[in-house]
């Protein structure tokens, strides 16, 4: 803990104190005090390894990801500053040219001056064109000149005339029939004949379909939509040609507050607001971290309660963590065999899997359970450890592979010689010397640049990273097997200090498998003879039968006890009646008092309950 070290002293003075006066008075505080041992190899410890394993994996690959992504970031923002500076200096050279046209438009006012007064001049003819009123009767537009813009007026008159061709156009087609009909009608001398023949020549109504082209006129006018705002701007500017002319440059500079999430007009500050922000990101978790390991510096508070609470059960509860066939339990089970009175070892194939014997090595049923718990446990952590190694590694191969691929050079050249010769001596050649001529401009520009400092530099984990984030990992799942044996010490050490309370826990837990056993074969004997009283076959095992129906496959096929179902071996017992050839192992033979019942219907239950209830339970 980040705390001053008089404190540390002062602390550790308390403690100190404290468990001397629980020692000399208590000894349930003695008990849990030499439980905190096994407790750190337990479950609390494995809890502290995890701590460890986080640290490591967050120190490891957590830390390399964090630097590997922290250069991407400097990469990306170094990129973005150099394309912005490489841009503004493309920029500067591309308006060069419009400067220099721009300041040679000013000192060419006073030509334009002259050349403009001729543009006022040409410009007479077109206002004579628009404002001409031939070709269409006057007195329609009259009224609509006042109030009507230049485009309607225009439109208008433009419609007027095009009806009035069409007019034309029905007025001369039907002169025309009545020309062909007085033709045809002198050409044939006969009477009726030169009638019929000359018919066509009166289908003079023909030409009226020339009036669908009045259609046209309304909805297709051959005007552009802009004509007349763009008469009226170019009246008023041939108009203020008249008047003074004077020219300036003016630049008026915008800045762009953002394009795509960054200022460009601050872009020197970009680098700096990222790795800010970063480094408030990294902050943060540091800071989460530092509150982990306080929490962590007060683990042995947890420890110390989870073993006071492990003794208060312990004298408590007389079934909790009472499963061990300690060496009491053996004395009980010889000296009800001297007595000749029934005995619980060896241990049936059912109760293996309840009990744990603390003088065997190997893990047994009841243990394996938790151990697979614990190691599921640890899958978690685990595949934190390889999603982010993994992770790790992907990120680092990704960038030294843009690192090894990626380097742009930028070799910027710029060269352009614009010359406009207007030849003439008219108005418009006058004018667009004045005007075109200040364009006559040539520049050249070499720039050369590269992308080498802004690659990002990816930094990869060593063999001794990946063993230091590994061994923790290993020590968690190390302890998730030492926790068997572990175990099996808290209740020796519990034992030690309150010997007459583990008396009373074994004798209750020997007369409870005792009773339990009793209940079973009990329980088996009536069902076996209830159902051979019926004259019901007693349902064996398959293997029984098959080697019942095939006598030469017996000797081949693996039996088993009809009662606890264990493989039948040397030991094992079959029913002498060549009928029944029921299997038995030895020690249920020996339960059902050596009497097969699958055969032997006449036996009395109460006689078995009787012989049963005289073997009484361990005092």
């Amino acid at each position: 803990m980040t705390i001053a070290e008089s404190t540390k002293v002062e602390l550790l003075g308390g403690m100190t104190g404290v468990a001397a006066i629980g020692w000399g008075t208590s000894p349930q505080f003695r008990c849990a005090s030499l439980l905190v041992i096994p407790k750190f190899l337990g479950k609390e410890g494995r809890i502290y390894i995890l701590t460890y394993v986080l640290a490591t994996v967050y120190d490891g690959p957590v830390a390399n990801i964090r630097h590997n992504l922290g250069e991407v970031v400097r990469s990306i923002s170094c990129t973005v500053e150099l394309q912005i500076e490489n841009s503004k200096k493309a920029w500067k050279i591309s308006l060069a040219p419009m400067r220099k046209i721009l300041k040679d438009m000013v000192r060419s006012r006073k030509t334009l001056r002259t050349d403009s007064q001729d543009v006022s001049r040409s410009f007479t003819e077109l206002n004579e064109q628009v404002a001409s009123k031939a070709g269409y009767d006057g007195r329609l537009v009259r009224g609509a000149e006042g109030s009507a813009s230049t485009q309607e007026v225009y439109k208008a008159k433009t419609r007027m005339r095009c009806e009035s061709i069409i007019q034309q156009a029905v007025k001369r087609c039907q002169n025309w029939f009545s020309a062909k009909h007085r033709s045809c009608m002198k050409t044939i001398a006969v009477p009726l004949v030169n009638h019929l023949l000359c018919i066509p020549m009166k289908f003079s109504f023909l030409c009226h379909l020339a009036k669908v082209m009045n259609a046209w006129c309304r909805d297709k006018i051959p005007v552009e939509g802009n004509f007349g705002q763009t008469y009226d701007r170019v009246n008023g500017s041939v108009d203020s040609l008249n008047q003074d002319f004077t020219a300036s440059v003016v630049i008026q500079e915008q800045h762009q507050e953002m394009l795509v999430g960054a200022n460009l007009s601050s872009h020197k500050h970009l680098v700096d607001n990222v790795n800010e922000q970063v480094s408030e990101s990294t902050r943060r978790l540091g800071t989460a971290v530092s509150m982990l390991r306080v929490l962590l510096s007060c683990t042995f508070i947890l420890v110390f309660a989870s073993a006071y609470s492990y003794t208060n059960k312990y004298n408590e509860d007389i079934r909790f963590d009472n499963l061990y066939i300690s060496r009491y339990f053996r004395q009980i089970d010889a000296r009800r065999r001297k007595q000749k009175k029934r005995t619980l070892l060896p241990l049936r194939r059912a109760e293996e899997s309840r009990v744990v014997d603390p003088l065997r090595l190997t893990f047994q049923p009841a243990e394996t359970k938790s151990v697979m718990l614990e190691l599921l446990g640890c899958l978690p952590p685990l595949l934190f450890l390889l999603i982010a190694c993994a992770l790790d590694s992907l990120l680092y191969t990704i960038f030294s592979t843009i690192r090894n691929h990626s380097f742009i050079q930028y070799s910027f050249r710029s060269s352009h010689h614009l010359e406009v010769k207007v030849g003439g001596e008219t108005l418009m050649a006058r004018l667009l010397r004045s005007t075109i001529g200040a364009l006559n401009t040539s520049s050249e520009m070499v720039m050369e640049t590269n992308n080498l400092q802004c690659l990002p530099e990816a930094r990869g984990m060593s063999k001794a990273q990946y063993v230091n984030c590994a061994i923790p990992l290993g020590g968690l799942v190390a302890l998730c097997f030492l926790q068997v044996y572990v175990f099996r010490i808290r209740r020796v050490i519990a034992a030690f200090y309150f010997p007459k309370r583990e008396k009373k826990r074994i004798l209750f837990l020997y007369n409870e498998m005792l009773r339990q056993r009793m209940a079973f074969i009990t329980v088996q004997r009536k069902r076996i003879i209830l159902c051979a009283r019926r004259r019901k076959r007693v349902k064996k095992p398959l293997v029984d039968r098959i080697g019942r129906w095939c006598p030469f496959l017996k000797r081949c096929l693996l039996r088993r006890c009809i009662l606890c179902n264990r493989p039948e071996s040397r030991n094992s017992r079959t029913c002498p009646n060549a009928d029944c050839e029921t299997v038995y192992c030895r020690l249920c033979w020996q339960d059902m008092g050596k009497t097969c019942y699958a055969c032997n219907p006449d036996d009395l239950l109460s006689e078995d309950d009787s012989s049963e209830g005289g073997t009484g339970y361990a005092d």
